[in-house]
This record gives C-alpha cells, sequence and structure tokens, in this order.
C-alpha cells in the first residue's frame, strides 16, 4: 500500500511511518496525498476540516485517530463518510477495543441503580483534552450496554444515581492508563489498561488502513476492523 501520514514529523506520525516501512509499504507525501490507498491521522482537530474536504474529494480512506473534536468537527467526519470509508476511534489498541467490548457487556448485566460506574484516567502532562478520547469511549460503552445516551457532568457533591463518572489525571510521560470501576454496596469490579509503548495505537492504525481497503463509504471503527460488530 501508499499510505499517507499526516503529521508525520510528530511523535505519532514518526511511529506510524515506522511501522508502515516496516510493512513493506511506502509512505506518501502530504501534497501527495490523493494517489494513497489510505491517510493516517493522529493530529490536531483544527486540521480536521481541511483533511475531511482534502481526503473526501480525493476519495481516499481515512482512518482518524485524532481526539478531542468538537460537534461542528464530528459533523464534518460524518459528512465525509458518505464519500469515504473513514475508520475513527479514540484508541487503535486492540487491547483496548476488547475492553470496551468487555465494559458495554458488564454494563448490560449490572443494574445502574446498584453499581456506580466510575472510569479514572492517567496520561502525559502534555495531552490537551480530557476526559480523554478512550475514556469517553469507555463511558459511552457503558451507556450503550444500559441502553441510555452518556452524559459528561462535572462532579458537584454526591455521585448521582446511574451516573457516569470521570477522574482524569495528567503527569510525567505517562502513555495511558485507564480504569472503569463498577461499585455496588456490597462488591466492586474493575476492568483496566495499562498501554506501556505508543507504538501499539500505530500498528492498529496500519491494521485498519489495510481493512480499509475495497470498503463502501461510511464511518467505521475498530470492532468493524476486529469482527466485533456482530457481536452480542
Amino acid at each position: 500500500m501508499r499510505i499517507g501520514v499526516a503529521g508525520a514529523s510528530g511523535r505519532m506520525g514518526r511511529l506510524v511511518t515506522e511501522e508502515v516501512l516496516a510493512r513493506g509499504d511506502s509512505v506518501a507525501e502530504p501534497d501527495d496525498w490523493a494517489g494513497c490507498d489510505a491517510v493516517i491521522d493522529f493530529t490536531h482537530p483544527d486540521r480536521v476540516a481541511r483533511h475531511a474536504s482534502l481526503l473526501a474529494e480525493a476519495r481516499v480512506p481515512w482512518i482518524l485517530g485524532t481526539t478531542g473534536l468538537s460537534s461542528a468537527q464530528q459533523s464534518l467526519v460524518a459528512a465525509a463518510a458518505i464519500r469515504i470509508p473513514i475508520v475513527q476511534a479514540a484508541n487503535f489498541s486492540t487491547g483496548v477495543t476488547l475492553v470496551l467490548e468487555l465494559a458495554r457487556r458488564l454494563a448490560a448485566s449490572l443494574p445502574p441503580d446498584v453499581y456506580d460506574a466510575e472510569i479514572l484516567e492517567t496520561h502525559h502532562r502534555q495531552k490537551i483534552d480530557s476526559p480523554s478520547g478512550t475514556a469517553l469511549a469507555l463511558g459511552q460503552a457503558v451507556a450503550a450496554g444500559r441502553g441510555e445516551a452518556m452524559v459528561v457532568r462535572a462532579q458537584q457533591g454526591a455521585r448521582e444515581a446511574g451516573a457516569i463518572g470521570f477522574a482524569s489525571l495528567r503527569a510525567g510521560q505517562v502513555v495511558g492508563e485507564h480504569t472503569l470501576l463498577f461499585a455496588s454496596a456490597a462488591e466492586q469490579i474493575v476492568l483496566g489498561h495499562k498501554a506501556l509503548d505508543r507504538r501499539m495505537f500505530a500498528q492498529g492504525s496500519v491494521k485498519a488502513a489495510a481493512w480499509a481497503q475495497g470498503k463502501l463509504p461510511g464511518l467505521y471503527d475498530m470492532n468493524d476492523v476486529m469482527g466485533l460488530r456482530t457481536t452480542p
């Protein structure tokens, strides 16, 4: 494949480039994305509008790992998905994808009036968005399991029954740690994931780029890439 890497000089861009080359594929220059098989993008929300327009016009699959998008920016992604296949994920780790599925299943089995759901995430001190995209994805998985819409509320006073709580820590150079806690008066269930190397995100994105080849336009995620979409 010939893959474009948005922000190729950045921390994630360099890792994605290494993974692409390790597969024996080639990396395209930013001014030549129209001839690519896919573009992998871990940049900044401010670049979403330009990338959405460029890639939709060129009919190039978009592998989007940028988090912290506004509702308006997400609408641009959805509009581009009418013309091209887009694999969008808050986290391209295969492990996190499975954790999200487990979170959904647990939430479907644990009554929200009995079990509180709390999500704690820790990242490096340079991370801008909070809660992290993965933490929000965990919250969305819990909400989906409960059959409800997720609402992010600031914690003030006692925890509201049935609410999904979020807490964020920023310290040092932590790659990413996420913990989901279901707690009742009688027990606690803890589900977690700890990222040790950012390379796993790059590897997952390259896998997604290969999967996207030949797919119809639409908005996909890592559940599709890993064949989990039909999992009951």
